[in-house]
């Protein structure tokens, strides 16, 4: 994007530190090698902002940075990540809605030169380019915690423990009962959002046990649901535990284990789940009737 009519270029040079950039719900402060970037914690501010709290992104990290125009008279600026880069972004696969992009800021319109200033000026300080081969992000740090469905996970860097809920755990995971896993006996971690349904986390196990079975009946899943494994608690945990995993070298593909059938019970209790989703409008007639019918077909 290019300034229009009077508007001229800001006479600031990134090669002076502490350059501020302010925005609605974050600030970039501009260095030499990095952009240190602020969240607010105004209640305007998405969660997993506000949790996430400021953020150094090394200049290497980045692939791009774009200014498009926004909503309502707004301007967005917004550095890309280099694969692999993150573990955030990396554990969030694409799922982020837009408002929570931590690599997002917007700004009135009327700042447009000055944030096209600072995007010429990133992008010609960019010199990588392609998937990084390791994290050049910090992680959030552990210890973290959160509260799923069926149990509350935990992380202290070295392990990850789960400790299931009799009121939502499943009979298969009541049997093989609470499970700890080192971080070393994992390969990654896979974080399906619990703003869609059936959102969960599962760990990546290297020998691959039920790595393809239903997260409900994964003794190395959680299962989200209304008002369990929020994003800003989810997203931050799986991020932690996978920057750990990554930490200790490079993995292997995951063997594909066989789908066993699901018990009456577990498909009662996640036809009860799908009727709260329906009920509170997270899911639509069509998709509530489609699934139940894909549940039922599981018997």
């Amino acid at each position: 994007m290019r300034g229009e009519g009077t508007k001229k270029l800001v006479p600031h040079t990134m090669s002076r530190m502490g350059d501020v950039l302010a925005g609605f719900h974050a600030t970039w402060e501009f260095e030499s090698d990095s952009v240190l970037i602020r969240y607010e914690r105004g209640i305007r501010t998405p969660k997993l902002l506000q949790v996430l709290g400021e953020r150094r992104i090394p200049l290497r990290a980045l692939a791009d940075v774009t200014l498009t125009p926004g909503r309502r008279g707004t301007v967005v600026l917004r550095a890309e990540p280099r694969p692999g880069a993150d573990p955030l972004m990396e554990a969030a696969a694409g799922q982020l809605k837009e408002a929570c992009d931590p690599y997002r800021l917007v700004l009135p319109a009327e700042r447009e030169t000055l944030a096209e200033y600072y995007a010429d000026e990133l992008r010609a300080r960019l010199t990588e380019e392609g998937p990084a081969e390791r994290h050049l992000v910090a992680a959030p740090e552990p210890p973290r915690q959160f509260k799923a469905y069926d149990g509350k996970a935990s992380f202290d860097g070295t392990s990850v423990f789960f400790r299931w809920f009799w009121t939502g755990a499943s009979s298969a995971k009541w049997k093989a009962g609470d499970q700890t896993f080192a971080v070393t006996d994992l390969i990654g971690v896979e974080w399906r959002s619990p703003e869609v349904f059936e959102g969960h986390l599962r760990l990546l196990r290297r020998d691959g046990a039920a790595s393809s079975a239903q997260a409900d009946q994964d003794p190395a899943a959680v299962v989200f649901g209304l008002g369990y494994g929020p994003v800003h608690e989810s997203l931050p945990f799986a991020a932690a535990v996978l920057a750990a995993v990554r930490e200790r070298g490079p993995v292997a593909a995951v063997p594909v284990a066989a789908v066993s059938r699901r018990d009456p019970a577990d498909i009662a209790e996640r036809i009860r789940h799908l009727g709260e989703l329906h009920q509170a409008g997270l899911v639509t007639d069509e998709e509530f009737s489609a699934k139940k019918a894909e549940l039922l077909a599981e018997l």
